[in-house]
């Protein structure tokens, strides 16, 4: 089970500075998270400041 990046997303990019295996990069209209990479770690979650980043 993957963290999923919600439609509220604003794209300011905290997340993936967080990610420490690289598994979020920026989409059209919105960061995105390779589930095969994410180790379910949380630190995407924890910055986001929107709230948006939830377990699949």
């Amino acid at each position: 089970m993957a963290y999923k990046i919600g439609d509220s997303c604003i794209s300011c990019g905290s997340c993936a500075g967080e990610c420490p295996v690289g598994a979020i990069t920026e989409g059209d209209g919105k960061y995105e998270i390779d589930a095969s990479a994410c180790i379910e770690c949380g630190s995407c979650a924890s910055a986001c400041p929107m709230g948006t980043i939830e377990l699949e």
